[in-house]
């Protein structure tokens, strides 16, 4: 059986920053940010496909999703907000909310997962931290 870093948690995720929990998921500061405040929203449950999940649990973890989305928005005012959930290797519902920026990095194309390697002071994360979380608390 595969291990699972969602729900191991621990040293398994050094490439995330927990920020918060909501009503159906974990929320996390993706370390790298090419795409300035890329978050990921990790489904609480461990389940591999939305259909795995109730109709009530689908419209709690989506309502997270778009929270999320909704907090990167007023937090980082991308011009649009990319959602990306891939999951082949990982096997635990997580999605990628990525804000993309007019003339920015993959602007008009698809993100990709790692592409610069752009990694930041823990200084800028913690206040990236501080600021979605007082939009999302």
């Amino acid at each position: 059986m595969n291990k699972c870093v969602y729900c191991e948690k621990g040293e398994a995720l050094s490439n995330v920053i927990k920020i918060c929990d909501l009503n159906a998921s974990t929320v996390y500061l993706f370390r790298e940010q090419t795409h300035y405040g890329r978050c990921v929203v990790a489904e609480t449950g461990h389940h591999k496909e939305l259909f795995e999940l109730s109709q009530e649990e689908l419209s709690v973890y989506m309502q997270d999703v778009a929270k999320v989305a909704k907090a990167i928005d007023t937090v980082f005012a991308p011009a649009k907000v990319n959602y990306g959930y891939y999951s082949d290797k990982m096997g635990h519902l997580h999605f990628h909310v990525v804000p993309k920026y007019q003339d920015g990095e993959e602007w008009g194309g698809t993100f990709t997962m790692n592409p610069n390697k752009t990694f930041l002071p823990e200084a800028e994360y913690e206040e990236m931290v501080r600021k979605l979380l007082a939009v999302l608390a």
